[in-house]
């Protein structure tokens, strides 16, 4: 990789995409991460990108292949639209730059074998943002399994759901409730269950907003996945939980259970004759997650001053992109799905 970031010197960052995600990471690296900092912003839409680095004091790029080719960006954060990530990886590794890239890599297992090819051949430092796996939370849950508190793993359940369900614009672009939502179950998936996933049975159902049916996606989904040693995860996901942002997971093993339970906005609890009432739970992925993602920015920056594996290698992120093309096909189809015949 070119660029000495082997020392204490701040690593520059350029931000490939100034949308909602984009300006997260951007603030994020900007204000959060000493050892970062954002060296310039691009973006298809001009004025979104100049207003980002007018905010933060740096340069606007023409594209993602110009910042790379700076030589004060030693790193390129991929936080454009899914269809521009995997031109972007590649860009970045034949600079010889760092890369890191928003999920999904790519709705096509095909592009993704390119961008991983292209890592790959010129070895450059590569991380997708599954951000859920640097939760403490959820970290816990997965150190608790893998230390074998639990005992062996029988049984997986994972639920994710989102307080309103997104604009029907978004949901059109999307790639589907499997890929855009359910991808990151699928990765807490693998990064709790040490067998790999075999067969995908899915369901979806259009029972909240009919817009997004009209637009042939589901807001409500169900997935089984069936791994290689006979454990099943079993994930339901939903566009809307008027309660608040859910998101658990419950671990059993043949020792135990372990729980990874919902954020409320504080923890405070009133407790009165006619029963207890408490906080509700955070409102969104942004409130929930917020330390996961500052987190998931450290993790980076040790990966690159220290060199070693991947906090979330390319290889690894495959697998989600795979098993929600599995499930897609499952629920559109209502049959089970074997994952190695998704391409």
């Amino acid at each position: 990789m070119t660029g000495d970031t082997t020392n204490h010197a701040s690593i520059g960052i350029a931000i490939s995409g100034a949308g909602r995600i984009g300006r997260l990471h951007a603030r994020l690296i900007a204000r959060e991460v000493p050892g970062l900092h954002v060296a310039g912003v691009t973006d298809v839409n001009e004025g979104a990108a100049q207003e980002l680095a007018d905010e933060l004091g740096v340069p606007v790029f023409a594209d993602s292949a110009q910042a790379v080719a700076t030589d004060a960006v030693q790193a390129l954060a991929i936080c454009s639209a899914t269809p521009a990530h995997v031109d972007a990886i590649v860009a970045a590794a034949q600079a010889g730059k760092a890369a890191f890239c928003e999920k999904p890599i790519s709705t096509d297992l095909a592009d993704v074998d390119r961008a991983l090819a292209a890592v790959n051949r010129y070895g450059t430092p590569f991380m997708v943002g599954f951000n859920r796996r640097f939760d403490p939370t959820h970290a816990a849950v997965r150190d608790a399994v893998h230390s074998g508190e639990v005992g062996a793993i029988t049984m997986v359940r994972i639920t994710s759901r989102d307080p309103a369900p997104p604009p029907p614009e978004y949901v059109a672009s999307s790639g589907g409730i499997f890929v855009d939502m359910m991808i990151h179950d699928f990765d807490m998936a693998g990064a709790l269950v040490d067998s790999p996933v075999t067969h995908v049975w899915a369901h979806g159902a259009c029972l909240i907003d009919p817009r997004i049916g009209e637009l042939g996606d589901f807001d409500t989904a169900l997935a089984v996945l069936i791994h290689a040693n006979g454990v099943t995860t079993t994930i339901d996901v939903s566009r809307q939980a008027p309660y608040g942002y859910d998101q658990r997971i419950e671990v059993l093993g043949v020792a135990g259970m372990v729980t990874s339970g919902n954020v409320a906005q504080n923890q405070a609890q009133v407790a009165r004759a006619d029963g207890f009432r408490g906080a509700p739970l955070q409102h969104f992925f942004l409130e929930r997650y917020m330390d996961a993602y500052r987190r998931q920015w450290l993790a980076f920056e040790e990966y690159l001053r220290t060199g070693g594996q991947s906090p979330v290698s390319g290889e690894q992120a495959r697998i989600p992109v795979a098993l929600a093309l599995a499930a897609t096909r499952s629920a559109r189809e209502q049959r089970l799905v074997a994952v190695d015949d998704v391409d």
